[in-house]
């Protein structure tokens, strides 16, 4: 269960993270309330996560789920590059996620 809530926690990382794009500086409100809303749930999850998660593990998988999601849709949503040279970097961070879960 604690694995649950580390993903639900990456995911929402990624989630508030893309939105901050949104919030033009923090002078929209709704945005700026979904991704306040987004970052208390996030760290609530990882909190719980880390009850039986070594805490590195735990906030190095977080953040790089964070890393990779929101890495990924600023390629998708914004456009923003997707050269080899960062797919490559983005596997690199997959494959460290990975090996902190198997290992």
């Amino acid at each position: 269960m604690d694995w649950i809530y580390l993903l639900v926690a990456g995911l929402l990382e990624v989630a508030w993270a893309v939105g901050l794009k949104f919030t033009d500086g923090f002078t929209r409100w709704w945005p700026s309330l979904w991704v306040g809303v987004g970052m208390v749930i996030s760290i609530a999850c990882l909190s719980l996560a880390l009850r039986s998660i070594p805490v590195g593990t735990g906030y190095a998988v977080w953040t790089g789920i964070g890393a990779v999601g929101t890495a990924i849709l600023g390629m998708i949503l914004f456009q923003e590059p997707a050269t080899l040279t960062r797919v490559v970097c983005i596997l690199l961070i997959v494959s460290g996620i990975v090996g902190l879960r198997l290992f």
